[in-house]
């Protein structure tokens, strides 16, 4: 079996080529188990819809456990329909929706990713605020 790392992404088709290409390189992976909903930077952060957090965490624990996973990364993006937040806000949601998923599987390296309308992606380190 190939490598694995895992995405937590919007649901927006408009994010998942530039994201996977990105993660491909980023976790030397050869696939990329995406796990989609819209804004789920946002249902991480949030933590209100127990069905959705609990959904999410379970795709990546098979993510992790069946396929090995090497990584992980949430992401957030502009002009995103389920968390239409600015930036700055959404880059809050990133930090805890990283929380969320770091209490949840502490042995795995875990980033998250801001991607622009334009499919830029940028890997925003942990806690930085813009």
């Amino acid at each position: 079996m190939g490598s694995f790392c895992t995405v937590i992404n919007c649901m927006d088709g408009r994010m998942q080529l530039p994201v996977i290409a990105f993660l491909q390189k980023r976790f030397h992976a050869e696939y990329v188990d995406s796990i989609t909903a819209p804004g789920p930077n946002l249902i991480l952060a949030k933590g209100e819809d127990l069905n959705a957090v609990d959904g999410i965490l379970r795709c990546v624990e098979i993510s992790v456990g069946k396929h090995g996973s090497t990584g992980i990364a949430i992401v957030g993006h502009e002009d995103c329909a389920g968390n239409p937040a600015d930036k700055g806000e959404q880059f809050l949601h990133l930090r805890l929706a990283y929380d969320r998923i770091h209490d949840a599987f502490p042995d795995c390296e875990i980033t998250t990713l801001w991607v622009s309308i334009k499919g830029y992606v940028e890997e925003i380190p942990f806690g930085q605020q813009s």
